[in-house]
């Protein structure tokens, strides 16, 4: 199990380095295309173009801002302890699927299974937290039921 655990971890810095490598590319091509528009401008188009590019600059530079703290919420994850309620780096497993409590990513698949990568502040992740096996609750008109936690 904690071979599952520590894939998914991987998968998680994946998913979020991927997110850093678009967001500073997204900076450097609105930065190329500042300079690029500099050189072929002038006028009230000029500064139109140019405020359309810092825009895009300021956008992506929000993107990496929220890329990098996810990668420093993610650093804060223990995946390799094994307790007997859900936390930070827990996998649980309900009847409405399986759960790997460490930031908001998405759904991922390993081997064939899918698991929910939730944040622990996320409604799912908070209703989880400091549950046991065989511990029920119900969320968006759904019930589940704990069956393990690893």
């Amino acid at each position: 199990m904690s071979n599952l655990k520590e894939q998914l971890y991987k998968m998680c810095i994946d998913y979020v380095q991927k997110r850093i490598n678009e967001a500073k590319l997204g900076i450097e091509d609105a930065q190329y295309a500042a300079i690029e528009e500099t050189k072929s401008s002038a006028g009230d188009k000029y500064e139109t173009g140019r405020e359309m590019m810092q825009q895009e600059t300021d956008r992506n530079q929000g993107l990496l801002n929220e890329a990098n703290k996810l990668m420093v919420a993610l650093s804060r994850v223990n995946y390799n302890t094994t307790s007997t309620t859900a936390d930070a780096g827990s996998l649980v497993t309900t009847n409405n699927g399986s759960f790997f409590v460490a930031i908001s990513a998405g759904s991922l698949t390993v081997d064939g299974k899918v698991f929910f990568v939730v944040s622990p502040a996320s409604p799912i992740g908070a209703k989880l937290a400091g549950r046991k096996a065989g511990d029920e609750f119900s969320l968006n008109g759904r019930d589940y039921r704990i069956e393990s936690i690893s």
